[in-house]
């Protein structure tokens, strides 16, 4: 067996891999819109397509990934989203929209249930190392996501075809992953395993040795936990807060102050820096403050700086508001997902319960701020955030570790 460290550092290179593929299409949205001839609306309307793969596939991502292991998962499915990539690259290139939608909701099946298995993976690994690591792999899709919106920048001022640059990225992405995958742990997922002095949402005897319900009756199970449901709420804030800026920080900075592609991406790219940024000082700070703290000082930051972003007139000050907005977005999809995982027995069904729940952002968020942005423009349709960010820090309480959890403070 791969020892945890080589495990942990194979889960931060898929990551990685999973950021890049991302945001090397973010970063092109805007030569995506125009080469479409898109409006606001219909640019939404465009995103909401790959929503609609992951929504559609990541209920199941649990039992696909008890059924075959992580490893194999993520393999399979970051094909999958190479697969989409290129698609949706030659569509843009014909001006096929309907061929760009095809390759969208490839890309929306292969991101979703990816992001799953290797969440699941990390939880695995977190759990061995006995540390609150799981910042640090969301990191590593951040630094994934800073190096794809960076190559993307040049190549947009480059006037590289969308094409050939998503469909080489596409590439190196799966590369990595079919290189990290062979160290991956074998068992990840431990649905069907007793744990001892395990106890679970609902607090049962810490004693309990009877495997919990695995398959569609784990699934089920899940979803009738209020804790797990409460968490999926305080990651769909998360995602929203993160998702709408990798969809549309790009096009308000371009729209909003009417400058070039390239500054667009690097709108973006200051989104992703500070995000990373956070997520590297994140295991410190949920080790020294704990969970609940951490992610409401975050909300606090994302709020500060959506604000900034869609009322200040200037540029650079705006940009500002980027930066704060990304160091808020940070923590809350990680700490969910560790808080989903603090059971290893149950966190492969918990995982998928609060994945599912995450990704209607992705369903919601596009044409949400699409429609809003055909009234008011890019810059303030963000400003919808705000609402979200005040029912994560609700139910924040939530994510306060079990019994079971990898060494955090509650």
């Amino acid at each position: 067996m791969p020892t945890a460290h080589a495990a942990a550092r194979a889960v931060f290179v898929v990551f990685a891999a999973s950021g890049f593929g991302f945001a090397s299409w973010a970063s092109r949205l805007p030569a995506v819109r125009d080469g479409l001839s898109f409006s606001e609306q219909e640019m939404g309307l465009l995103l909401l397509t790959g929503s609609i793969g992951s929504v559609a596939a990541i209920p199941l991502s649990g039992l696909v990934a008890e059924r075959f292991g992580t490893a194999r998962t993520v393999v399979t499915f970051a094909g999958i989203l190479v697969a989409g990539l290129t698609v949706a690259g030659f569509g843009v290139a014909a001006g096929e929209h309907l061929a760009v939608r095809l390759g969208l909701i490839l890309f929306g099946v292969g991101a979703g249930v990816w992001d799953a298995a290797m969440n699941l993976e990390g939880a695995a690994v977190e759990q061995r190392l006995g540390r609150a690591v799981m910042p640090i792999f969301h990191a590593g899709f951040s630094f994934g996501t800073v190096l794809g919106a960076g190559i993307g920048a040049l190549v947009a001022t480059a006037g590289v075809p969308v094409v050939w640059h998503i469909v080489g990225a596409g590439v190196i992405a799966l590369l990595s992953v079919l290189v990290a995958v062979r160290y991956f742990s074998p068992r990840a997922v431990t649905a069907t395993l007793p744990d001892a002095g395990a106890g679970n949402a609902d607090g049962a005897d810490p004693g309990e040795l009877t495997p919990p319900p695995s398959g569609i009756g784990g699934l089920f199970a899940a979803w009738r936990e209020p804790r797990t449901l409460a968490i999926g709420l305080v990651v769909l804030s998360a995602a929203l807060t993160e998702g709408v800026a990798n969809d549309w920080v790009g096009l308000a900075v371009v729209d909003g102050f009417g400058t070039s592609d390239g500054m667009g991406a690097v709108g973006l790219a200051v989104f992703l820096t500070a995000m990373t940024t956070a997520r590297l000082a994140g295991t410190r700070a949920i080790d020294r403050f704990g969970r609940v703290p951490v992610l409401v000082l975050s909300a606090a930051l994302a709020f500060a700086g959506v604000l900034t972003f869609s009322l200040v007139p200037v540029l650079w000050l705006a940009l500002v508001g980027v930066g704060l907005w990304g160091l808020g977005a940070a923590m809350g999809f990680p700490m969910g997902m560790s808080a989903a995982s603090d059971e290893p027995r149950r966190a492969a069904m918990r995982v998928a319960a609060v994945s599912t729940i995450a990704y209607t952002a992705f369903f919601v968020g596009p044409p949400l701020i699409g429609f809003v942005a055909h009234a008011t423009g890019y810059r303030l349709a963000v400003l919808v955030l705000l609402v979200p960010m005040v029912l994560g820090l609700l139910v924040a309480r939530s994510v306060r570790p079990l019994p079971t959890a990898a060494g955090v403070k509650r």
